[in-house]
Protein backbone atom coordinates (compact mmCIF):
# COMPACT_ATOMS: atom_id res chain seq x y z
CA UNK A 1 0.00 0.00 0.00
CA UNK A 2 0.93 3.33 -0.98
CA UNK A 3 -0.35 6.43 1.04
CA UNK A 4 -0.46 9.22 -1.29
CA UNK A 5 -0.24 13.26 0.50
CA UNK A 6 -3.12 15.60 0.16
CA UNK A 7 -1.16 17.51 -2.51
CA UNK A 8 -1.00 14.84 -4.46
CA UNK A 9 -4.76 13.96 -4.08
CA UNK A 10 -5.49 17.84 -5.30
CA UNK A 11 -4.41 16.77 -9.06
CA UNK A 12 -6.35 13.36 -9.11
CA UNK A 13 -8.98 13.63 -11.29
CA UNK A 14 -12.50 12.03 -10.30
CA UNK A 15 -14.81 11.25 -13.38
CA UNK A 16 -18.07 12.99 -13.07
CA UNK A 17 -21.38 11.90 -11.62
CA UNK A 18 -23.51 11.48 -15.06
CA UNK A 19 -19.98 10.93 -16.59
CA UNK A 20 -21.20 6.95 -18.12
CA UNK A 21 -24.56 7.90 -19.55
CA UNK A 22 -22.55 11.26 -21.28
CA UNK A 23 -19.95 8.14 -22.67
CA UNK A 24 -22.99 6.04 -23.76
CA UNK A 25 -23.72 8.70 -25.91
CA UNK A 26 -20.50 9.46 -27.35
CA UNK A 27 -18.91 6.12 -27.73
CA UNK A 28 -22.55 5.41 -29.89
CA UNK A 29 -21.86 8.12 -32.54
CA UNK A 30 -18.13 7.24 -32.02
CA UNK A 31 -19.24 3.59 -32.77
CA UNK A 32 -20.96 4.26 -35.72
CA UNK A 33 -18.40 6.98 -37.25
CA UNK A 34 -16.11 4.20 -37.32
CA UNK A 35 -17.36 1.82 -38.91
CA UNK A 36 -18.55 4.60 -41.72
CA UNK A 37 -14.80 5.68 -42.05
CA UNK A 38 -14.09 1.62 -42.68
CA UNK A 39 -16.50 1.33 -45.29
CA UNK A 40 -14.95 4.16 -46.71
CA UNK A 41 -11.12 3.44 -46.18
CA UNK A 42 -12.07 -0.35 -47.93
CA UNK A 43 -14.07 0.89 -50.35
CA UNK A 44 -11.20 3.26 -51.49
CA UNK A 45 -8.62 0.73 -51.62
CA UNK A 46 -10.63 -1.75 -53.27
CA UNK A 47 -11.53 1.38 -56.14
CA UNK A 48 -8.20 2.33 -56.54
CA UNK A 49 -6.95 -0.96 -57.51
CA UNK A 50 -9.58 -2.03 -59.25
CA UNK A 51 -9.18 1.21 -61.64
CA UNK A 52 -5.89 1.23 -61.73
CA UNK A 53 -4.50 -2.43 -61.47
CA UNK A 54 -1.39 -0.77 -59.64
CA UNK A 55 -0.16 -2.36 -56.19
CA UNK A 56 2.16 0.96 -55.96
CA UNK A 57 -0.96 3.72 -56.25
CA UNK A 58 -3.17 1.18 -53.84
CA UNK A 59 0.21 1.49 -50.82
CA UNK A 60 0.54 4.99 -51.56
CA UNK A 61 -3.59 5.57 -50.80
CA UNK A 62 -2.74 3.37 -47.18
CA UNK A 63 0.25 5.76 -46.40
CA UNK A 64 -1.34 8.69 -47.50
CA UNK A 65 -4.20 7.41 -44.94
CA UNK A 66 -1.60 6.91 -42.62
CA UNK A 67 1.68 8.82 -42.33
CA UNK A 68 0.47 12.07 -42.21
CA UNK A 69 -1.63 11.43 -38.92
CA UNK A 70 1.68 10.02 -37.32
CA UNK A 71 3.84 13.31 -38.38
CA UNK A 72 1.04 15.25 -36.44
CA UNK A 73 0.42 13.45 -33.97
CA UNK A 74 2.64 15.70 -31.35
CA UNK A 75 0.93 19.12 -32.19
CA UNK A 76 -2.77 17.10 -32.52
CA UNK A 77 -2.24 16.13 -28.75
CA UNK A 78 -0.92 19.21 -27.44
CA UNK A 79 -4.54 20.79 -29.03
CA UNK A 80 -6.45 18.29 -27.30
CA UNK A 81 -4.88 19.20 -23.89
CA UNK A 82 -5.33 23.08 -24.29
CA UNK A 83 -8.34 22.77 -25.96
CA UNK A 84 -11.52 21.55 -24.67
CA UNK A 85 -11.74 18.06 -26.03
CA UNK A 86 -15.33 17.53 -27.19
CA UNK A 87 -14.90 20.68 -29.59
CA UNK A 88 -11.69 19.01 -30.94
CA UNK A 89 -13.40 15.76 -31.73
CA UNK A 90 -16.29 18.28 -33.03
CA UNK A 91 -13.91 19.99 -35.38
CA UNK A 92 -11.92 16.28 -36.25
CA UNK A 93 -15.16 14.75 -37.50
CA UNK A 94 -16.73 17.60 -38.73
CA UNK A 95 -13.24 18.10 -41.23
CA UNK A 96 -13.62 14.71 -42.12
CA UNK A 97 -17.16 14.90 -42.74
CA UNK A 98 -17.48 17.20 -45.14
CA UNK A 99 -13.99 16.55 -46.76
CA UNK A 100 -15.85 13.26 -47.66
CA UNK A 101 -19.17 15.00 -48.66
CA UNK A 102 -17.37 17.29 -51.36
CA UNK A 103 -15.23 13.69 -52.67
CA UNK A 104 -18.91 12.26 -52.77
CA UNK A 105 -20.57 15.54 -54.91
CA UNK A 106 -17.76 15.07 -57.19
CA UNK A 107 -18.38 11.59 -58.19
CA UNK A 108 -22.03 11.79 -58.67
CA UNK A 109 -20.96 14.88 -60.99
CA UNK A 110 -18.67 12.98 -62.89
CA UNK A 111 -15.99 15.42 -62.14
CA UNK A 112 -13.77 13.23 -59.38
CA UNK A 113 -10.49 12.49 -60.34
CA UNK A 114 -7.26 10.29 -58.78
CA UNK A 115 -5.84 12.56 -56.66
CA UNK A 116 -9.37 13.54 -55.08
CA UNK A 117 -8.77 10.56 -53.25
CA UNK A 118 -5.33 11.16 -52.08
CA UNK A 119 -6.18 14.25 -50.66
CA UNK A 120 -9.12 12.76 -48.78
CA UNK A 121 -7.05 10.02 -47.47
CA UNK A 122 -4.52 12.66 -46.26
CA UNK A 123 -7.26 14.90 -44.59
CA UNK A 124 -8.89 11.74 -43.22
CA UNK A 125 -5.48 10.63 -41.37
CA UNK A 126 -5.06 14.32 -40.47
CA UNK A 127 -8.20 14.55 -38.63
CA UNK A 128 -8.20 11.21 -36.92
CA UNK A 129 -4.71 12.07 -35.74
CA UNK A 130 -6.69 14.29 -33.09
CA UNK A 131 -9.69 13.02 -32.92
CA UNK A 132 -8.24 9.95 -31.62
CA UNK A 133 -6.00 11.38 -28.46
CA UNK A 134 -9.04 13.83 -27.42
CA UNK A 135 -11.06 11.40 -27.30
CA UNK A 136 -9.06 8.60 -25.73
CA UNK A 137 -7.88 11.12 -22.85
CA UNK A 138 -11.72 12.51 -22.64
CA UNK A 139 -12.92 8.63 -21.24
CA UNK A 140 -11.04 8.89 -17.42
CA UNK A 141 -13.10 12.14 -17.34
CA UNK A 142 -16.24 10.69 -17.72
CA UNK A 143 -16.07 6.60 -16.73
CA UNK A 144 -15.05 6.05 -13.34
CA UNK A 145 -11.52 3.90 -12.74
CA UNK A 146 -13.20 1.12 -11.73
CA UNK A 147 -15.09 0.68 -15.60
CA UNK A 148 -12.03 1.90 -17.67
CA UNK A 149 -11.08 -1.52 -18.60
CA UNK A 150 -14.85 -2.01 -20.16
CA UNK A 151 -14.75 1.56 -21.49
CA UNK A 152 -11.82 0.61 -23.54
CA UNK A 153 -13.18 -2.94 -24.49
CA UNK A 154 -16.13 -0.92 -25.96
CA UNK A 155 -13.57 0.36 -28.24
CA UNK A 156 -12.15 -2.87 -29.05
CA UNK A 157 -15.51 -4.22 -29.46
CA UNK A 158 -16.62 -1.79 -32.59
CA UNK A 159 -12.88 -1.72 -34.50
CA UNK A 160 -13.78 -5.57 -34.37
CA UNK A 161 -17.47 -5.72 -35.70
CA UNK A 162 -16.31 -3.29 -38.08
CA UNK A 163 -13.71 -6.00 -39.25
CA UNK A 164 -16.29 -8.21 -39.60
CA UNK A 165 -18.99 -5.91 -41.60
CA UNK A 166 -16.94 -3.68 -43.55
CA UNK A 167 -15.58 -6.14 -46.19
CA UNK A 168 -19.40 -7.64 -47.03
CA UNK A 169 -21.09 -4.27 -46.94
CA UNK A 170 -18.77 -2.28 -48.67
CA UNK A 171 -17.96 -4.59 -51.55
CA UNK A 172 -21.60 -5.44 -51.67
CA UNK A 173 -22.22 -1.26 -52.14
CA UNK A 174 -19.36 -0.90 -54.71
CA UNK A 175 -21.01 -3.76 -57.14
CA UNK A 176 -24.17 -2.33 -56.53
CA UNK A 177 -24.24 1.70 -55.78
CA UNK A 178 -21.12 2.70 -56.69
CA UNK A 179 -18.05 4.40 -54.40
CA UNK A 180 -19.81 7.47 -53.90
CA UNK A 181 -22.81 5.84 -51.91
CA UNK A 182 -20.47 5.00 -49.79
CA UNK A 183 -19.16 7.73 -49.16
CA UNK A 184 -22.59 9.54 -48.61
CA UNK A 185 -22.89 6.60 -46.42
CA UNK A 186 -19.85 7.87 -43.85
CA UNK A 187 -21.18 11.30 -44.37
CA UNK A 188 -24.09 10.28 -42.26
CA UNK A 189 -22.33 8.01 -39.65
CA UNK A 190 -20.33 11.63 -39.27
CA UNK A 191 -23.27 13.36 -38.74
CA UNK A 192 -24.42 10.80 -36.10
CA UNK A 193 -21.13 11.30 -34.50
CA UNK A 194 -21.11 15.39 -34.45
CA UNK A 195 -25.11 14.80 -33.34
CA UNK A 196 -24.14 13.06 -30.07
CA UNK A 197 -21.18 15.06 -29.51
CA UNK A 198 -23.24 18.09 -29.32
CA UNK A 199 -25.84 16.57 -27.07
CA UNK A 200 -23.24 16.71 -23.93
CA UNK A 201 -20.43 18.03 -22.45
CA UNK A 202 -17.03 17.33 -21.37
CA UNK A 203 -15.24 18.44 -18.14
CA UNK A 204 -12.05 20.03 -18.00
CA UNK A 205 -8.91 17.84 -16.97
CA UNK A 206 -7.43 18.95 -13.27
CA UNK A 207 -4.23 21.04 -13.96
CA UNK A 208 -0.69 19.30 -11.86
CA UNK A 209 2.18 20.56 -11.86
CA UNK A 210 3.88 18.59 -14.34
CA UNK A 211 1.12 20.15 -16.90
CA UNK A 212 1.95 23.47 -15.41
CA UNK A 213 5.59 23.17 -16.19
CA UNK A 214 4.64 22.45 -20.01
CA UNK A 215 2.80 25.34 -20.40
CA UNK A 216 4.12 27.87 -23.23
CA UNK A 217 3.88 27.69 -26.88
CA UNK A 218 2.05 24.49 -29.20
CA UNK A 219 5.57 23.69 -29.65
CA UNK A 220 6.85 23.63 -26.03
CA UNK A 221 3.12 21.99 -25.08
CA UNK A 222 3.62 19.07 -28.04
CA UNK A 223 7.62 18.59 -26.35
CA UNK A 224 6.08 18.39 -22.83
CA UNK A 225 5.11 14.59 -23.36
CA UNK A 226 8.17 13.37 -24.24
CA UNK A 227 9.53 15.31 -20.93
CA UNK A 228 6.44 13.95 -19.36
CA UNK A 229 7.73 10.17 -20.34
CA UNK A 230 11.97 10.79 -20.47
CA UNK A 231 11.21 11.26 -16.63
CA UNK A 232 9.52 7.81 -16.18
CA UNK A 233 12.39 5.79 -17.79
CA UNK A 234 9.40 2.89 -16.94
CA UNK A 235 6.72 4.25 -19.25
CA UNK A 236 9.38 4.75 -22.07
CA UNK A 237 10.57 0.77 -22.08
CA UNK A 238 6.85 -0.22 -21.63
CA UNK A 239 6.53 2.19 -24.75
CA UNK A 240 9.53 0.76 -26.81
CA UNK A 241 8.29 -2.76 -25.90
CA UNK A 242 4.87 -1.93 -27.72
CA UNK A 243 6.14 -0.37 -30.90
CA UNK A 244 8.11 -3.65 -31.17
CA UNK A 245 5.55 -5.74 -30.56
CA UNK A 246 3.67 -3.70 -33.29
CA UNK A 247 5.90 -3.67 -35.67
CA UNK A 248 5.65 -7.90 -35.16
CA UNK A 249 1.85 -7.82 -35.38
CA UNK A 250 2.28 -6.12 -38.76
CA UNK A 251 4.58 -7.76 -40.31
CA UNK A 252 2.20 -10.87 -40.01
CA UNK A 253 -0.92 -9.38 -40.83
CA UNK A 254 1.18 -8.60 -44.23
CA UNK A 255 1.91 -12.44 -45.01
CA UNK A 256 -1.42 -13.92 -43.49
CA UNK A 257 -3.20 -14.09 -46.67
CA UNK A 258 -0.11 -15.47 -48.47
CA UNK A 259 0.42 -17.99 -45.36
CA UNK A 260 -2.81 -19.31 -46.51
CA UNK A 261 -3.31 -18.96 -50.46
CA UNK A 262 0.51 -21.06 -50.29
CA UNK A 263 -1.68 -24.54 -49.78
CA UNK A 264 -5.56 -23.48 -49.63
CA UNK A 265 -8.26 -21.54 -51.72
CA UNK A 266 -9.65 -17.98 -51.26
CA UNK A 267 -13.13 -19.66 -49.63
CA UNK A 268 -10.58 -21.33 -46.85
CA UNK A 269 -9.03 -17.63 -46.51
CA UNK A 270 -12.51 -16.05 -46.15
CA UNK A 271 -13.50 -18.48 -43.54
CA UNK A 272 -10.31 -18.42 -41.78
CA UNK A 273 -10.15 -14.34 -41.36
CA UNK A 274 -13.75 -14.40 -40.41
CA UNK A 275 -12.59 -17.26 -37.63
CA UNK A 276 -10.02 -14.30 -36.48
CA UNK A 277 -12.54 -11.27 -36.59
CA UNK A 278 -14.47 -13.63 -34.59
CA UNK A 279 -11.75 -14.29 -31.80
CA UNK A 280 -11.35 -10.44 -31.93
CA UNK A 281 -15.11 -10.11 -30.98
CA UNK A 282 -15.05 -12.75 -28.32
CA UNK A 283 -12.09 -10.80 -26.53
CA UNK A 284 -13.26 -7.73 -26.65
CA UNK A 285 -17.01 -8.65 -25.31
CA UNK A 286 -15.22 -10.52 -22.57
CA UNK A 287 -13.26 -6.81 -21.51
CA UNK A 288 -16.84 -6.03 -21.83
CA UNK A 289 -18.01 -8.17 -19.42
CA UNK A 290 -15.34 -8.57 -16.60
CA UNK A 291 -13.45 -5.62 -16.99
CA UNK A 292 -9.04 -5.38 -17.52
CA UNK A 293 -6.71 -7.47 -14.91
CA UNK A 294 -6.26 -5.97 -11.36
CA UNK A 295 -2.70 -6.23 -11.98
CA UNK A 296 -2.05 -5.28 -15.57
CA UNK A 297 1.99 -5.19 -15.75
CA UNK A 298 1.94 -8.54 -15.28
CA UNK A 299 -1.06 -9.49 -17.13
CA UNK A 300 0.03 -7.41 -20.32
CA UNK A 301 3.35 -9.48 -20.17
CA UNK A 302 1.46 -12.54 -19.91
CA UNK A 303 -0.88 -11.92 -22.28
CA UNK A 304 1.42 -10.71 -24.92
CA UNK A 305 3.48 -13.86 -24.58
CA UNK A 306 0.29 -15.52 -24.92
CA UNK A 307 -0.16 -13.41 -28.40
CA UNK A 308 3.15 -14.65 -29.21
CA UNK A 309 2.66 -18.18 -28.98
CA UNK A 310 -0.57 -17.93 -31.24
CA UNK A 311 1.49 -16.31 -33.95
CA UNK A 312 4.49 -19.12 -33.89
CA UNK A 313 1.66 -21.87 -33.61
CA UNK A 314 0.37 -20.28 -36.90
CA UNK A 315 3.27 -21.07 -38.83
CA UNK A 316 4.61 -24.90 -38.30
CA UNK A 317 2.41 -26.36 -40.54
CA UNK A 318 0.06 -26.23 -43.44
CA UNK A 319 -3.08 -26.69 -41.72
CA UNK A 320 -6.51 -24.38 -42.18
CA UNK A 321 -7.94 -25.65 -38.95
CA UNK A 322 -4.68 -25.01 -37.08
CA UNK A 323 -4.35 -21.60 -38.23
CA UNK A 324 -7.76 -20.65 -38.01
CA UNK A 325 -7.40 -21.32 -34.40
CA UNK A 326 -4.33 -19.65 -34.12
CA UNK A 327 -5.79 -16.36 -35.41
CA UNK A 328 -8.88 -17.12 -33.17
CA UNK A 329 -6.98 -17.17 -29.68
CA UNK A 330 -4.12 -14.17 -30.91
CA UNK A 331 -6.98 -11.99 -32.35
CA UNK A 332 -8.49 -13.17 -28.90
CA UNK A 333 -6.09 -11.80 -26.77
CA UNK A 334 -5.15 -8.64 -28.65
CA UNK A 335 -8.62 -6.52 -27.58
CA UNK A 336 -7.66 -7.84 -23.91
CA UNK A 337 -4.10 -6.46 -24.69
CA UNK A 338 -4.51 -3.12 -26.05
CA UNK A 339 -7.72 -2.80 -23.28
CA UNK A 340 -5.24 -3.63 -20.49
CA UNK A 341 -2.67 -1.08 -21.61
CA UNK A 342 -5.04 1.68 -22.46
CA UNK A 343 -6.37 1.65 -18.99
CA UNK A 344 -2.83 1.87 -17.63
CA UNK A 345 -1.92 4.96 -19.31
CA UNK A 346 -5.17 5.95 -18.37
CA UNK A 347 -4.46 5.63 -14.65
CA UNK A 348 -0.63 6.62 -14.41
CA UNK A 349 -0.87 9.27 -16.77
CA UNK A 350 -1.62 13.09 -15.26
CA UNK A 351 -4.94 13.92 -17.20
CA UNK A 352 -3.81 17.56 -18.63
CA UNK A 353 -1.41 15.85 -20.18
CA UNK A 354 -2.99 12.91 -21.62
CA UNK A 355 -3.83 14.35 -25.05
CA UNK A 356 -0.11 15.18 -25.59
CA UNK A 357 1.44 11.24 -23.95
CA UNK A 358 -1.33 9.27 -26.04
CA UNK A 359 -0.49 10.93 -29.10
CA UNK A 360 3.43 10.70 -28.61
CA UNK A 361 2.19 6.71 -27.91
CA UNK A 362 0.37 6.65 -31.32
CA UNK A 363 3.00 8.53 -33.37
CA UNK A 364 5.63 5.79 -32.07
CA UNK A 365 3.74 2.64 -32.36
CA UNK A 366 2.28 3.62 -36.06
CA UNK A 367 5.79 4.47 -37.08
CA UNK A 368 6.40 0.81 -36.71
CA UNK A 369 3.81 -0.08 -39.01
CA UNK A 370 5.47 1.20 -42.68
CA UNK A 371 8.76 -0.68 -41.91
CA UNK A 372 6.82 -3.97 -41.39
CA UNK A 373 5.09 -3.24 -44.39
CA UNK A 374 8.43 -2.96 -46.20
CA UNK A 375 10.21 -5.66 -44.86
CA UNK A 376 7.55 -8.33 -45.39
CA UNK A 377 7.82 -8.11 -48.70
CA UNK A 378 11.38 -8.85 -49.17
CA UNK A 379 12.00 -10.73 -46.10
CA UNK A 380 9.33 -13.77 -47.46
CA UNK A 381 10.23 -13.07 -51.44
CA UNK A 382 14.30 -12.76 -50.81
CA UNK A 383 15.40 -14.74 -48.20
CA UNK A 384 12.98 -17.07 -46.29
CA UNK A 385 10.84 -18.41 -48.98
CA UNK A 386 14.30 -19.65 -51.22
CA UNK A 387 15.36 -20.98 -47.98
CA UNK A 388 12.90 -23.26 -47.48
CA UNK A 389 12.55 -24.93 -51.04
CA UNK A 390 13.44 -28.14 -52.12
CA UNK A 391 17.22 -28.15 -51.52
CA UNK A 392 17.52 -24.65 -49.76
CA UNK A 393 19.72 -23.60 -46.91
CA UNK A 394 17.54 -24.42 -43.87
CA UNK A 395 15.48 -27.60 -46.12
CA UNK A 396 17.52 -30.05 -44.39
CA UNK A 397 17.40 -28.56 -40.39
CA UNK A 398 14.29 -26.51 -40.21
CA UNK A 399 12.21 -27.98 -42.65
CA UNK A 400 12.32 -31.40 -40.99
CA UNK A 401 10.12 -29.66 -38.55
CA UNK A 402 7.86 -27.32 -40.39
CA UNK A 403 7.93 -28.85 -43.63
CA UNK A 404 9.39 -27.60 -46.83
CA UNK A 405 8.09 -25.69 -50.18
CA UNK A 406 5.88 -22.66 -50.88
CA UNK A 407 4.61 -20.87 -48.12
CA UNK A 408 6.87 -22.71 -45.52
CA UNK A 409 9.06 -19.43 -45.74
CA UNK A 410 6.87 -17.26 -44.31
CA UNK A 411 5.93 -19.68 -41.60
CA UNK A 412 9.32 -19.90 -40.62
CA UNK A 413 8.82 -15.61 -40.54
CA UNK A 414 5.55 -16.93 -38.16
CA UNK A 415 7.42 -18.50 -35.85
CA UNK A 416 10.43 -16.46 -35.60
CA UNK A 417 7.77 -13.60 -35.31
CA UNK A 418 5.99 -15.52 -32.27
CA UNK A 419 9.57 -16.26 -30.64
CA UNK A 420 10.00 -12.55 -30.46
CA UNK A 421 7.11 -11.61 -29.25
CA UNK A 422 7.15 -14.16 -26.11
CA UNK A 423 11.13 -12.87 -25.56
CA UNK A 424 9.43 -9.44 -25.41
CA UNK A 425 7.05 -10.46 -23.04
CA UNK A 426 9.83 -11.75 -20.76
CA UNK A 427 12.21 -9.15 -21.00
CA UNK A 428 9.17 -6.71 -19.84
CA UNK A 429 8.55 -8.78 -17.15
CA UNK A 430 11.77 -9.39 -15.96
CA UNK A 431 12.75 -5.44 -16.31
CA UNK A 432 13.25 -3.57 -12.94
CA UNK A 433 11.67 -0.48 -14.06
CA UNK A 434 8.48 -1.49 -16.00
CA UNK A 435 7.84 -4.52 -13.65
CA UNK A 436 7.74 -1.63 -10.75
CA UNK A 437 5.85 1.02 -13.11
CA UNK A 438 2.29 0.06 -10.91
CA UNK A 439 4.04 0.64 -7.60
CA UNK A 440 6.18 3.31 -8.59
CA UNK A 441 3.86 5.78 -10.21
CA UNK A 442 0.64 6.89 -8.15
CA UNK A 443 -2.71 6.33 -10.10
CA UNK A 444 -3.75 9.65 -11.23
CA UNK A 445 -7.23 8.57 -11.77
CA UNK A 446 -9.48 8.31 -8.40
CA UNK A 447 -12.51 6.06 -8.71
CA UNK A 448 -15.94 7.36 -8.23
CA UNK A 449 -17.24 6.48 -4.34
CA UNK A 450 -20.47 4.97 -4.59
CA UNK A 451 -23.56 7.39 -2.97
CA UNK A 452 -23.11 7.73 0.71
CA UNK A 453 -19.57 6.74 0.79
CA UNK A 454 -17.55 8.27 3.29
CA UNK A 455 -15.19 10.70 1.56
CA UNK A 456 -11.86 11.14 2.51
CA UNK A 457 -10.16 14.56 2.97
CA UNK A 458 -6.67 14.03 4.05
CA UNK A 459 -5.34 11.60 2.23
CA UNK A 460 -5.88 9.11 -0.05
CA UNK A 461 -4.46 5.10 -0.15
CA UNK A 462 -4.25 3.65 -3.56
CA UNK A 463 -3.28 -0.17 -3.88
CA UNK A 464 -0.51 -1.39 -5.96
CA UNK A 465 -2.28 -2.65 -9.65
CA UNK A 466 -5.26 -0.82 -8.19
CA UNK A 467 -7.70 -0.87 -11.67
Amino acid sequence: MTTVSAEHERHVQTAIEGGLRTFAIVAGGQFVSVLGSSLTAFALGIWVYQQTGSVTLLSLLILAASFPGVLISPIAGAVADRSDRRRVMLASDSTAGVATMIVAALIFTGRSELWHFFVLATISSLANAFQEPAYTAAIPLLVPKRHLGRASGFAQFSQGLARILTPLIAGAMIATAGLGSVLLVDVTTFLAAVGTLALVRFPRPLSTDAGARGKGSLLREAAAGWSYLRLRSGLIGLLLLFTAANFLVALVNVLYIPLVLSFSSSTTLGLVLTIGGTGMMAGSIGVMARGVPRRKIPAIMGLLFLGGIAIGVAGIGRSAVLIAASGFAMMGVLPVLQATSQTFWQIKVAPDLQGRVFALRRMLQQASLPAAYLAAGPLADRLFEPLMREGGGLAGSVGLLIGVGAGRGIGLLFVLAGISGCLLATVGYFHPRIRRLETDLPDMIADTPARGAEKRTDTMTVSAGQG
